[in-house]
């Protein structure tokens, strides 16, 4: 794949007729495969009917919970915290082989996806808070590593074409006490069987602040930039460090975050839009339009030029109000990125 690869962060919105709480159900006991594989896999094909390059298998789950509540059963782990590779599986990835595979049939090759893991250094906050035991952390870490090389050997239908590390407490969380080295110790060994394997390894953050530790980790090659609604965190980034570490970039060219857009409405009209679901619509029929996509990309491509490898919306839909409205966006970013290409 040539160009600009636009992907999406993951999270999307339920349907009206499915509860956070059936969901949640549904991973945690089984009762209901079928139902649930078919809940995502009608989110993950709209991701691809969206003209998603690179889709994220939808996440419903928590993010923390989805890992620690494998890690820390001890039925699946050979001594705390180090989870038994058989036991390191995504769910998620079983249930869209189905779509998988009637892409494959469709189209004559395999569907390029990208793995969301939550990184060794989110999962030990959550579970440590502001204390320090590097052994744990790279226990963690060599955790989250088997569930992407798990996940990479028992693909079908698909490639993982993208591992990405979700870190986003990297840069705003005054609890994080360890230091860089240690920081790119365990970064390194989460993302390694995704390196071996050629799969490009994003890491994303909510805060560039501190991205030159993922540019000096040798096993991530692609820096996440949620610049859609924060244009000036592409001033942190130096073109030069991605030069000289051989390092990418993946900007947002979306906004998603979806409070902030609803505000600006609640102040247009002087009303609460999430009771008007018709004023709703304007978020991607006036504001985050292909047109201001187009426009995004034309004002970083200057700077940092083909060091941009990905580009999607900042973070992920699943605060977003239905899936009609995260699918139009989706659609919005797909037109605005084909646009932009045009150009260059």
């Amino acid at each position: 794949m040539t160009g600009i690869i636009f992907d999406d962060i993951g999270s999307y919105p339920l349907p009206d007729s499915v509860s956070k709480e059936w969901v949640n159900d549904a991973f945690s006991n089984r009762t209901d495969d079928e139902t649930l594989f078919s809940v995502i896999n009608t989110a993950f094909q709209q991701k691809i009917d969206a003209g998603v390059h690179v889709p994220t298998y939808p996440q419903f789950q928590d993010m923390n919970q989805q890992f620690l509540s494998v890690i820390n059963n001890s039925e699946c782990t050979e001594e705390p915290f180090e989870v038994r590779e058989d036991c390191a599986q995504i769910l998620e990835l079983q249930s869209i082989e189905a779509v998988a595979s009637k892409y494959r049939k469709e189209h004559g090759e395999k569907l390029d996806v990208r793995v969301c893991v939550t990184g060794p250094l989110e999962l030990y906050l959550k579970e440590f808070g502001g204390t320090e035991y590097t052994d744990i952390l790279n226990l963690l870490a060599k955790s989250v590593d088997r569930f992407v090389k798990n996940s990479i050997k028992s693909a079908k239908n698909f490639n993982i074409k993208t591992v990405s590390i979700d870190e986003p407490s990297i840069g705003i969380n005054p609890q994080v006490m360890f230091n860089d080295y240690d920081l790119v110790t365990a970064l390194t060994a989460a993302s390694e069987s995704a390196s071996k394997y050629g799969a490009d390894v994003e890491i994303h953050l909510h805060s560039p602040l501190y991205y030159q530790l993922a540019c000096d980790t040798p096993t991530i090659n692609v820096i996440g930039v949620e610049s859609a609604a924060n244009p000036s965190y592409i001033d942190l980034i130096d073109s030069k460090v991605l030069e000289d570490t051989d390092s990418f970039m993946r900007v947002g060219v979306a906004r998603t975050d979806i409070f902030n857009l609803t505000a600006m409405l609640n102040e247009k009209y002087n009303t609460n839009v999430w009771k008007e679901p018709k004023r709703l619509l304007e978020i991607v029929t006036e504001m985050e339009t292909a047109k201001v996509v187009t426009k995004r990309l034309s004002k970083i491509y200057p700077i940092f030029g083909e060091r941009i490898k990905y580009a999607g919306p900042d973070c992920g839909l699943g605060a977003w109000p239905s899936q009609e409205i995260a699918a139009k966006l989706l659609n919005n970013v797909a037109h605005g990125i084909a646009e932009f290409e045009k150009t260059i």
